[in-house]
């Protein structure tokens, strides 16, 4: 199996956007001293808007537009990824007690931006009254 990642890294394109890109996205140029984590094939920026503190942002560096575009190896790296923050945030901040996982795939999905990423949001005992408050934000 270590070959054939290493075959499959070479041919991922890291780099922000490919060459038929005319258009690059937010997450495509995104300003280098947000980014809080990263990996050779993802990285974690906190949610500009976030429904809780720590709200986290896991993107693919290599624009993909959907969770299902990615290649096996950058899912594996989105996962290490949300695992590393999952224990980074609960060691800064002992009342977390739980997460949501929330990836938007497609339009109809309500994803309004249209590179690959996924939401880790930490949640607290009652710190949302109302669950349909995290399900309405999105999906708006």
């Amino acid at each position: 199996m270590s070959s054939n990642f290493n075959t499959l890294n070479d041919k991922i394109n890291t780099t922000n956007c490919s060459s038929e890109t005319d258009n690059c996205c937010d997450f495509c140029n995104i300003d280098q001293n947000r980014i809080v984590d990263s990996n050779g094939l993802a990285y974690c920026i906190r949610d500009d808007e976030p429904i809780t503190k720590y709200h986290t942002l896991i993107i693919s560096k290599r624009h993909a537009a959907t969770y299902f575009d990615l290649f096996e190896t950058e899912v594996t790296a989105v996962f290490n990824l949300i695992l590393k923050q999952k224990e980074y945030i609960e060691r800064m901040d002992k009342a977390v007690t739980g997460f949501n996982i929330i990836i938007n795939s497609g339009k109809d999905a309500r994803q309004t931006v249209f590179h690959c990423h996924l939401h880790l949001i930490p949640r607290r005992k009652g710190d949302i009254k109302n669950l349909n408050e995290v399900a309405s934000y999105m999906i708006r």
